[in-house]
């Protein structure tokens, strides 16, 4: 992978460039070779560090990476401010400033993280769309079967609400990695990481529908796609864009106006289960997050759901 780095719009050259420079490519393999990152995250990290360094080319040009300050960092992220950007925006650009001065630390080339007392900018919990499960039902119900792609399309839509999938996992889902004889299905997530997602029977039926009709009739698959659950009609791995265009496709058939997109069955798949009464800690599991707060978020939990969770569990109402 070449992630190249533009330091052409740095005034200064000399030390300032080569030490700064020096930092931001150690920082690109850190992140590629120990956190494991994708490409795409990993180049959003280099932009976020490459702005603070110019920056500070063009503020403070005798100050070097290792000799950053809180108050640079304040400075700059007024700067952000100045121009207009968004707090989510802004709160981005910092996680990946605080992931580069992580990683100074990590390499001893600093003894205080500059970045350890600063306060991100106040983002408020943006919720995206869900669907009812109504309107699930619909949209399912608008895919052809008799067209050429429908079984594969509609096993498509049933795969990502009833493992609540990620479109970069559904992609590269694999024949090998489905258990549907007992209902399971084993998903690679975020940084590699295993999971095993229960999957329900709607699913399973078109999914067997599609493997073992309509994927049969394609005459040619690519040798590297061979295990790829999802393919297109030319025998190749399906593209998250294409898995976009389907899902707003058949939105448009059903009739529905939402803003949807693949996350929004993730989304409706866990607030389902969630107001369904539902473990909030077995969603997070088959969510795939980290942490708890992640699943609270994307559930969006309602007051009654709260209320009960109190009155059923609290000591102090059941005593």
């Amino acid at each position: 992978m070449n992630i190249s780095i533009n330091f052409n719009v740095l005034n200064q050259l000399g030390t300032f460039t080569v030490l700064w420079e020096s930092a931001i490519n150690g920082f690109r393999q850190y992140t590629l070779l120990e956190r494991n990152m994708s490409p795409h995250s990993i180049e959003a990290y280099l932009a976020d560090v490459q702005k603070l360094s110019i920056y500070m080319a063009d503020n403070y040009p005798d100050v070097l990476p290792n000799r950053v300050e809180l108050f640079h960092i304040e400075h700059f992220l007024g700067y952000l401010h100045d121009l207009g950007l968004g707090a989510r925006t802004q709160a981005r650009i910092l996680s990946g400033i605080r992931s580069f001065y992580r990683y100074l630390i990590l390499e001893d080339s600093i003894q205080i993280d500059p970045t350890d007392l600063i306060e991100g900018p106040k983002i408020g919990r943006k919720i995206p769309e869900v669907l009812a499960f109504e309107e699930i039902e619909i949209a399912l119900a608008a895919i052809d079967l008799s067209q050429p792609q429908g079984t594969r399309n509609r096993a498509i839509l049933e795969t990502l609400y009833a493992c609540g999938l990620r479109v970069t996992e559904l992609v590269n889902l694999q024949i090998s990695n489905l258990f549907l004889d007992i209902g399971f299905v084993k998903v690679i997530g975020k940084n590699n990481k295993e999971r095993i997602v229960p999957i329900g029977q709607s699913a399973i039926k078109f999914l067997k529908l599609y493997l073992e009709h309509d994927r049969k009739k394609l005459t040619k698959i690519e040798a590297n796609d061979s295990d790829t659950v999802f393919l297109n009609r030319r025998g190749k791995a399906l593209s998250r864009v294409m898995i976009f265009n389907i899902v707003k496709d058949v939105m448009v058939s059903a009739g529905i106006n939402k803003k949807v997109s693949p996350h929004t069955f993730r989304h409706s798949f866990a607030t389902h289960l969630v107001e369904g009464g539902a473990d909030l800690r077995a969603v997070q599991e088959m969510l795939g997050h980290e942490s708890i707060v992640t699943t609270e978020i994307y559930t969006h939990l309602d007051i009654n759901y709260l209320r009960e969770t109190i009155l059923s569990f609290h000591p102090l109402n059941n005593s």
